[in-house]
């Protein structure tokens, strides 16, 4: 969820900026104007706080699966990404960039950090710098994708900036995969599935969302989620099994889409119905039908929705199994935690099954201003690290930009690279004892 006006109403006062799941929707990060917090979202009844943590207006905060590694950047230093260990509450590392960090994405290999103009990819093992694809086409949202599955580390972008093109990039080897011609329009989401095989993507009029095979790029599916208006598209999501879609916007719903082939049965064949027979009529005429109205009629519904009781806020949604039932997640801008309950048969209208305050009723409002936004942020002086204030009793880092590797792995004359500043010790992200492995759920 990119950072946005506030919303009217309580929750808009106490400072709510972005929000984000992590790898596997067992926790939900959220970043507010006084520091960010991490939820886990593992039942329906109890929404449990894991931790908090102070940091001025943050933006950007993403959690490692279920780790003690967070990824946290300000609106105060937009250009500067702080790694914490929130367990032990000190400061990992932290990089500064030539431009306002858009968004950060990460798995168990990989660390991407997006600007407008440049992607910057880590290994996140020891954080070295691997390769910077500089002056990729402008993203101002900062939109780009990473798959969770850490043995392809597939990285999706845009591919243009005036049509829905995308550049599929292989984050382990290096090296371009495939680009996909997915819409006629710039591109708004992107999303992998779990396993890196299929990626969905929609365009800034949100009327479609198509399904493709990676790293092969064919087209697998392609969904409507509606004709009567465009819409801003916040959000796409697969369930763990792939079985599954979800879509969210800046409209009061939710699309839950179902990835299924359609094929004629046997039976059907045998005996066909009336129904079936118009729908053999149907494709038969789209043959002779403009392209724009042949896709239409080959084009999917929504399976599932859900009617939020909001319109025009910025929410992100997920897909999760909790309690060894299908649910949907939804974090929305205005403060609350929502959780859906999904027949995964049937479909239809989704029942609600609870609702999470993010904030505590009793909490002190925080003052501020609603106009903060990336775009017009003032570099304001660097301030205490979080695990100075926390735990050490050490001063700030010095301020120093380095050049780094450049993507032959030497400097690059001109170029700079972010300064790569250490806590104690070396970074020692792979130790098992300090980031563990996902172990299974039982729920």
């Amino acid at each position: 969820m990119e950072p946005q006006d506030a919303p009217d109403g309580p929750e808009a006062q106490r400072g709510f900026i972005c929000a984000s799941f992590n790898q596997d929707t067992t926790s939900l990060s959220v970043g507010t104007k006084t520091g960010y917090r991490l939820f886990s979202a593992t039942a329906v009844d109890k929404l449990e706080r894991i931790h908090e943590g102070e940091c001025p207006d943050v933006y950007i905060v993403e959690r490692l699966f279920s780790s003690s590694l967070v990824v946290v950047v300000s609106l105060s230093m937009p250009r500067r990404m702080n790694v914490y260990h929130f367990k032990k509450g000190t400061e990992i590392c932290n990089y500064s960039y030539s431009n306002n960090i858009l968004s950060v994405r990460l798995n168990r290999q990989r660390l991407v950090v997006c600007l407008e103009e440049s992607i910057y990819i880590h290994n996140i093992k020891d954080m070295k710098l691997l390769k910077t694809l500089l002056n990729t086409p402008t993203n101002p949202s900062g939109l780009c994708a990473l798959s969770v599955n850490h043995s392809n580390s597939y990285l999706a972008y845009p591919g243009s900036t005036t049509i829905g093109e995308i550049t599929v990039y292989d984050a382990n080897n290096l090296s371009t995969l495939t680009l996909i011609q997915a819409h006629d329009s710039p591109l708004a989401a992107l999303t992998f599935n779990a396993s890196g095989t299929k990626l969905a993507s929609a365009s800034e009029k949100g009327t479609v969302i198509r399904v493709f095979t990676i790293p092969e790029g064919q087209k697998l599916f392609e969904f409507r989620r509606g004709m009567k208006r465009y819409v801003s598209i916040s959000s796409l999501s697969f369930s763990a099994d792939a079985q599954f879609l979800c879509a969210s916007s800046n409209t009061e719903t939710v699309h839950i889409f179902k990835l299924e082939q359609h094929c004629p049965s046997s039976q059907e064949e045998e005996s066909p119905t009336w129904s079936a027979y118009v729908g053999k009529m149907f494709t038969a005429a789209s043959t002779y039908l403009p392209a724009q109205v042949s896709d239409m009629m080959h084009q999917d519904r929504a399976f599932a929705t859900v009617r939020l009781n909001m319109f025009g806020l910025k929410n992100i949604c997920a897909l999760a199994t909790i309690q060894k039932l299908p649910r949907l997640l939804v974090a929305s801008s205005d403060g609350y935690f929502y959780i859906y309950n999904v027949d995964p048969q049937d479909g239809g209208e989704c029942i609600l099954a609870h609702k999470h305050r993010l904030f505590d009723s009793s909490e002190e409002q925080v003052e501020g201003s609603d106009e903060d936004k990336l775009d017009n942020v003032a570099p304001q002086p660097a301030s205490q690290s979080y695990a100075a204030t926390v735990a050490l009793p050490s001063t700030p880092p010095s301020s120093t930009t380095l050049m780094g590797y450049s993507e032959d792995g030497g400097a690059q004359k001109g170029e700079i690279i972010p300064e790569h500043e250490f806590a104690e010790g070396p970074i020692c992200l792979d130790d098992e004892n300090e980031f563990p492995p996902v172990g299974s759920h039982s729920n």
